[in-house]
């Protein structure tokens, strides 16, 4: 009975929380995309990553667990990570589990 969750407000939702994780610093060409790079276009520090597993957890509670999705990756896979992969990850997270317990 909840509302679907979409990858539009996900993306809108993430953009909020690393505005607010990275603050001023973060500084795109643009908006923030599914091809937006955490290394690469956003310069994330391990910290901040922290930072941004923490509020995903308050966000949208313990159902998209960042943090053990992230354990299952590669050092490589990992500072290759996009904003598209996250924004996958929390609607399939959320989609994943059933309504009314």
């Amino acid at each position: 009975m909840g509302e679907e969750i979409t990858a539009e407000a996900v993306l809108a939702e993430l953009d909020a929380i690393l505005t607010e994780v990275v603050g001023d610093d973060l500084l795109l060409d643009g908006p923030l995309a599914m091809d937006t790079s955490f290394d690469e276009d956003l310069q994330l520090e391990s910290i901040e990553f922290v930072a941004l597993a923490e509020k995903l957890l308050i966000t949208y509670g313990e159902r998209v667990d960042f943090v053990a999705w992230m354990a299952t990756m590669e050092l490589d896979d990992i500072i290759a990570l996009t904003v598209g992969q996250v924004v996958d990850f929390v609607v399939e997270s959320l989609a994943a589990v059933p309504g009314g317990g």
